[in-house]
């Protein structure tokens, strides 16, 4: 039962803090609407979308109204199309637009799943895809796309590596007269999660059941707020267990959230991430958490260090209020929807090479970095398989989502808007890696992967 105390508390944590329900993304299995024909396999997806996801919106709506919490984002999930794009044959990019037109009918804010999986090799529908996918885009507003390329089992499919460099800078320069907002839309995953309910990355697993509800929780300011109240000279230790409790307070909203929303909708409860998620707001940064832990600048020596801390003891507090924790959960580090990073990155202090070290602690990866237009395909690439092998080589996931700012130099500001935010173009290593990305062929997996 809730006392007076905790109900003041999360309303301060709503009012002033920027608590949120960031998503709730239902997962649809579209496994039975593979057909031989790809325009009756389109009207199959339609109408089982539009049949389970008609009320979607509106139930979030409800929710919001009960408890006065935000539900900033309805999205939907669906199973990577490449599979029914190997059944029929056909151009993808008519699965985008049928995914696109399905989702402004029932209203929500984006659709995931335009995805392949390839970390061992190419499949039938696989390349066909994802050699679409800047006209996908393109052509699309609220279709988002992802490609896993490489995992701690199979390694990295460097030959897809080499594919998506071109992929992502063909995106941006379709989409150059909208801030190259198609590049904003695609992930590049190595051991992508199949439950993840955050854009762009979200697609509905295999192993999933034929719908689910799963929810994204975000509080970085409540984080922040916490923190800011302890004394400065309180220990490392002392700073990890409070950023647990109010983890543990975080979570217990989701959970309350999934369930009602799970009960309305009558489709089952699957999992709440709880990733500190930043907006462009300020105040709703994990580059602020990281200096209220003690660093003058996010993005100087002690930044990983912090951010480790910070991640592990976000899972741990979500653990405790849960036994539905899944998807990434963690701290996310997009460059330009958090504030602090964007004002780290204008002065210099927060670097693409230190942003690759953290995403050896954090949740995902390289996400929302804008690069100069002239960046090569095979740069691109090449930040692709670096971050690949943290995530191999680590067992977790890891993922790039880098934006070409076509016509754009270092030092220039590409502005998306929304949610999105706007992000410093940053400076990127002049040494080509062409020779090695067009090797091609396959890093092996490591020794971890050997764990049967």
């Amino acid at each position: 039962m809730l006392n007076m105390k905790d109900i003041m508390e999360t309303i301060t944590m709503i009012q002033n803090e920027h608590l949120d329900i960031r998503t709730i993304t239902m997962g649809i299995s579209l496994m039975d609407c593979a057909d031989s024909d790809i325009n009756r396999s389109c009207e199959k997806i339609h109408r089982k979308i539009y049949r389970l996801a008609k009320d979607l919106v509106k139930t979030g709506e409800d929710i919001e109204k009960k408890y006065g919490i935000p539900i900033v984002n309805k999205r939907i999930s669906v199973t990577p199309v490449s599979l029914l794009a190997a059944a029929s044959g056909g151009d993808p990019v008519t699965y985008a637009k049928t995914l696109d037109h399905v989702a402004k009918e029932v209203g929500v804010n984006f659709i995931g799943g335009y995805s392949a999986l390839v970390h061992k090799g190419f499949a039938a529908g696989d390349k066909e895809l994802i050699e679409s996918i800047p006209r996908a885009l393109a052509e699309t507003d609220f279709v988002c796309s992802s490609v896993n390329v490489g995992s701690t089992k199979a390694g990295i499919n460097m030959d897809a590596v080499k594919i998506m460099g071109t992929v992502v800078k063909e995106t941006a320069e379709r989409t150059r007269k909208r801030q190259c907002i198609g590049a904003a839309k695609l992930v590049v995953f190595c051991n992508a999660p199949e439950d993840n309910p955050f854009m762009a990355g979200a697609f509905h697993g295999i192993g999933e059941p034929d719908c689910v509800i799963n929810v994204g929780v975000s509080g970085p300011g409540v984080v922040r707020s916490a923190l800011s109240k302890m004394p400065k000279d309180a220990s490392l230790s002392e700073v990890a267990d409070l950023i647990k409790k109010t983890a543990f307070k975080i979570t217990r909203m989701g959970q309350l959230v999934g369930a009602e929303a799970s009960a309305k909708l009558g489709v089952p409860f699957g999992i709440i991430d709880l990733s500190l998620a930043p907006t462009p707001a300020i105040g709703d940064s994990v580059a602020y958490i990281l200096e209220e832990i003690g660093l003058e600048q996010c993005g100087t020596h002690g930044t990983t260090a912090a951010l480790a801390m910070l991640n592990d003891a976000v899972k741990k507090g979500g653990i405790m209020a849960s036994s539905n924790v899944g998807g990434l959960s963690g701290a996310f580090i997009p460059v330009s929807e958090d504030a602090g990073m964007i004002e780290a990155a204008k002065a210099g202090t927060l670097s693409i090479e230190k942003l690759e070290a953290m995403t050896a602690v954090c949740s995902v990866g390289l996400d929302m970095i804008v690069l100069p237009g002239e960046t090569p395909a095979e740069t691109i690439s090449a930040i692709i398989a670096d971050e690949a092998a943290i995530g191999m080589v680590n067992s977790k996931t890891t993922a790039v989502r880098v934006i070409p700012a076509i016509g754009y130099r270092e030092g220039e500001i590409l502005d998306f808007g929304g949610l999105l935010g706007s992000g410093p173009i940053m400076k990127v290593n002049q040494k080509s890696p062409a020779v090695m990305i067009n090797r091609g062929g396959k890093i092996p997996a490591p020794m971890q992967s050997l764990k049967n």
